[in-house]
C-alpha cells in the first residue's frame, strides 16, 4: 500500500488533513494574539512601575521580570493549567459540584503566554521610553500640553516607534511559545500535527508540514512588522 504524499495529506478532500491543520493554525494565531495582548497590557504597567513607581512598586516589577524570564515557559503553563483546575475544583465543591473540573486549556495557555511575554514587553517598553529624547518631552511641557495630551501626542507615539523592533521579536517568541499549549489538549497546530502523525504513522511528514506553516505565519508577521516600522518612522532620518 502506497503512503500518501504531502500534497494528499494537506488536501481538503476525503482522507486529507487540510481542514484540521488549517483549524490548528487558526487556533495557534488566536492563542498567540490573546497572549500577546495580555503581555502588552502587563508590560505597559510593568514599564510604568519601573520608570515612575515608588521603591516597593519598582521592586515588585523587577522581581516579576526576573522570575518570569528565569523559569521555563512550560512550567508556567503547568502551574496555571493544573493549579487553575485544582482551584476551580475546590470552588466548585464549595457550591456543591462534585468531581474534577478542568481549567479551560485555551485560557490557561493564553494567560501563561501573556504572563511570560509580559516580562519581555516590560523591558521593551521601558527601553523604548528611555530612548525618547528628553528634549521632546520638555518641549511639549513648554508648550503647555496637559499630561494626558502629552502622553497621547508625544510619549506614546515616540515610545511605540522605538519599541516596534523589540515588539516584533516578542511576537515571534510568543508565536513559538503557543506550541507549548498543546500539552493542555487545545487543538492548535502542533496538537493537530501530533494527532495526524499518530493516526497515519507519518510523523516526519506532519511535523514537516507544521514547521512549514509556522514559518509561513512567522514570515507574514515579519512583513507586517516591517511595514509598521516604516509607517511609524516616517520623517525620521535613518543612519
Amino acid at each position: 500500500m502506497n503512503q500518501p504524499g504531502i500534497l494528499e495529506l494537506v488536501s481538503f478532500g476525503p482522507g486529507g488533513w487540510g481542514h484540521a491543520l488549517l483549524a490548528g493554525a487558526w487556533m495557534t494565531i488566536l492563542i498567540a494574539l490573546a497572549g500577546y495582548a495580555i503581555g502588552a497590557v502587563i508590560g505597559t504597567f510593568g514599564a510604568w512601575a519601573k520608570i515612575s513607581g515608588g521603591t516597593a512598586v519598582r521592586t515588585a516589577a523587577d522581581a516579576y521580570t526576573t522570575i518570569l524570564r528565569g523559569i521555563p515557559d512550560l512550567l508556567v503553563i503547568y502551574l496555571l493549567y493544573f493549579g487553575g483546575s485544582a482551584m476551580v475544583t475546590t470552588v466548585g465543591r464549595l457550591f456543591g459540584a462534585e468531581g474534577f473540573i478542568g481549567f479551560p486549556g485555551f485560557l490557561a495557555g493564553a494567560l501563561a503566554v501573556g504572563i511570560t511575554s509580559g516580562a519581555q514587553h516590560t523591558e521593551v517598553f521601558r527601553g523604548a521610553f528611555k530612548a525618547v529624547h528628553p528634549g521632546e518631552i520638555e518641549a511639549a511641557i513648554a508648550c503647555g500640553m496637559p499630561r494626558l495630551m502629552r502622553f497621547r501626542r508625544i510619549v506614546a507615539p515616540l515610545t511605540l516607534r522605538h519599541a516596534l523592533p523589540g515588539l516584533g521579536n516578542v511576537w515571534q517568541v510568543v508565536l513559538k511559545e503557543s506550541a507549548l499549549v498543546s500539552i493542555t489538549g487545545v487543538a492548535e497546530l502542533l496538537r493537530q500535527a501530533q494527532v495526524g502523525a499518530g493516526s497515519t504513522g507519518l510523523p516526519f511528514d506532519f511535523y514537516l508540514i507544521a514547521a512549514a506553516i509556522y514559518l509561513l505565519i512567522s514570515t507574514i508577521s515579519g512583513v507586517f512588522m516591517r511595514q509598521a516600522e516604516r509607517h511609524f518612522s516616517r520623517g525620521v532620518r535613518r543612519g
